[in-house]
């Protein structure tokens, strides 16, 4: 062997390092194989999530046709609207056992509420009876809603009985004592051309002659409230039912929400809730401008339920929902895109809606002329949650809910 043939045998039979780099070209297509194989995977994955939900865009009709409308940019929560806890200072009654107590009346120390359950309810202390059911079982579902009745705005008239606002039956006088129901106005009765479908609040002269109440909408009912706020129908309505005569008429037409209602002293205005638009309305029922409206507040912290009066002479209402600022307000955000609210409504149920709206709770006190007095909070509805009315009663205020499973009772000296 010569030299040359010898490197070359040396060459040949040199002994190899294996490392990790060596190894690579050796896996390098079944690498790209498994590569391939996810990316597939994948895609194939999110075909069967995107093409369903982009048909469900595309094809499936939206619930509501929402109109655009415009808000003006909530107030400061500062000032007279700066938040405090004094709302937590209230103490829970009968906790688990009145379901959406919406609102209150007293005859002397008995207090009387409607329940989600459509009965109404007696409180003599620390025992609670059950009065009456306007409807007729089964209760306590959704879809018994409409049969069962839902008692919503309560007041107490001038000879003692009570008169009932029923969301799905209508309006009904009922006895204190025995509590006997009689019809006064059937949610059948077509008035000014349309049924009633959402009954909400009411009040009644001091002569009991007139009861003032409203129909939030024609389209919607209460058991799609959150339908009827987002898609902002104008078609909530005031009206006027006499006693006497037993007739029924149109007030006030084209409102967003219709909501509480309260009488003015001298009895010639009611104050509306225009729940959507987050304002208070004027609505004249009798004098020189009868039929004639303003605005009695405007651009409030939250949207308004119930209006009820103070002893200071001005008016409780409690916010359904507020408007913060800083911060986010859904229902402010979505007023000017109906488009995202239908696409909403499309992808989501009602019950999964009402989770993402806070739980902040928030009760003001107007003077006689729309001006703030004060204004009570609950930043989480710790203590007091969903409020729908505050009650006021000697020294004392009663805050009733559209959902929570109590009543809440608030000592006025200490806040």
């Amino acid at each position: 062997m010569n030299e040359s043939d010898g490197l070359r045998f040396r060459r040949l039979n040199r002994p190899q390092i294996i490392t990790d780099e060596s190894q690579e070209p050796q896996y390098k297509g079944s690498s790209t194989y498994s590569g391939k194989v996810f990316r597939v995977t994948l895609l194939t994955l999110a075909s069967l999530v995107l093409f369903p939900l982009l048909g469900v865009i595309l094809f499936l009709e939206s619930p509501i046709q929402p109109d655009a409308f415009s808000l003006n940019e909530p107030p400061l929560m500062s000032d007279c609207f700066e938040p405090n806890f004094k709302l937590r200072q209230a103490e829970r009654l009968f906790e688990g056992q009145v379901v959406g107590p919406e609102s209150i009346a007293n005859i002397g120390d008995v207090l009387y509420t409607g329940t989600a359950d459509g009965k109404i309810v007696k409180i003599e202390g620390k025992h609670i009876h059950v009065l009456t059911t306007l409807g007729q079982p089964p209760c306590g579902s959704r879809e018994d809603e409409p049969t069962c009745g839902r008692p919503l705005g309560i007041r107490v008239g001038p000879n003692g009985t009570l008169f009932v606002a029923d969301a799905y039956l209508g309006l009904f006088e009922v006895d204190p004592v025995t509590g006997e129901a009689n019809t006064l106005v059937s949610t059948g009765q077509v008035v000014g051309g349309r049924r009633l479908a959402f009954v909400n609040d009411l009040d009644v002269t001091q002569d009991g002659r007139k009861v003032y109440f409203t129909d939030s909408s024609s389209r919607w009912q209460r058991r799609d409230f959150l339908h009827l706020i987002m898609e902002a129908t104008a078609d909530g309505r005031v009206l006027e039912y006499d006693t006497v005569t037993r007739e029924v008429s149109v007030l006030m037409d084209g409102l967003r929400f219709a909501n509480g209602i309260q009488l003015c002293p001298d009895e010639e205005s009611v104050l509306v809730a225009e729940t959507t638009m987050a304002r208070i309305r004027r609505v004249h029922v009798s004098g020189l401008n009868k039929g004639g409206m303003d605005t009695f507040v405007d651009n409030l912290p939250g949207f308004p339920d119930n209006i009820r009066r103070s002893s200071s002479g001005g008016y409780w209402v409690a916010m359904s929902a507020v408007r913060p600022n800083p911060g986010f307000s859904m229902l402010d955000f979505l007023s000017q895109k109906p488009w995202i609210k239908k696409l909403i409504f499309k992808l989501f149920s009602q019950e999964v809606m009402l989770k993402f709206v806070p739980r902040y709770s928030l009760v003001l006190e107007l003077r006689e002329n729309g001006s703030c007095k004060r204004s009570l909070h609950d930043p989480h509805g710790m203590v007091a949650a969903y409020v729908s009315e505050a009650h006021e009663h000697d020294g004392h205020l009663y805050l009733g809910s559209f959902r929570s499973p109590y009543l809440c009772k608030l000592d006025l000296s200490q806040v």
